[in-house]
């Protein structure tokens, strides 16, 4: 789904993008609530980024990329945690591109999300290759989804990639004996 975000940009740098875990549900400009084997996954774009929802009878997981005020925590390279029941992993990229490059690079991205079922990309006012992305899937019995943070005046394009799964039982059972 491709949609149109009627708002100002407020990230407007990619080095001003926080990560956080655990955060109540933001206030969203545009949302894609899903059903993946049984899971709530609800997709969220924020007018400062992306918040994705987990929601299964083990708990919530909210994880969410966006200019964060007062927060200190930068978007890490990589993470790795335990949440409740999940296994929750965590990976983030920035990319350089020249312009050219840039231009092609965001077409293909909402080419790529826009029309896909578990999809869900907003494009800011400005500028058509000014976008958040974001895409779902459920593969193996784990959630993943991927964002791409879109900085057309830097040239920058922000990648990142989560995956959450269950812990399984022999290693918990290992780790709690």
């Amino acid at each position: 789904m491709l949609t149109t975000l009627n708002t100002a940009y407020s990230d407007t740098r990619a080095a001003d993008l926080a990560w956080a875990l655990g955060r109540e549900p933001l206030p969203a400009l545009a949302a894609l609530d899903l059903e993946l084997q049984g899971v709530k996954l609800q997709l969220r774009l924020l007018g400062a980024s992306h918040q994705v929802l987990l929601e299964e009878e083990r708990g919530l997981c909210s994880e969410t990329v966006a200019c964060i005020p007062g927060s200190s925590t930068p978007l890490p390279l990589g993470v790795a945690k335990r949440v409740d029941d999940w296994e929750y992993e965590f990976a983030a990229r920035v990319e350089e591109l020249p312009p050219g490059a840039f231009a092609g690079r965001a077409q293909e991205l909402l080419a790529l999300v826009s029309d896909h079922p578990q999809g869900l990309a907003g494009v800011f006012p400005g500028s058509p290759h000014a976008f958040t992305a974001m895409l779902a899937r459920c593969h193996e019995g784990q959630f993943q989804w991927r964002t791409w943070h879109a900085y057309p005046q830097d040239g920058q394009l922000v990648a990142t990639r989560t995956r959450v799964g269950a812990r399984v039982a022999a290693h918990a059972e290992a780790v709690r004996a």
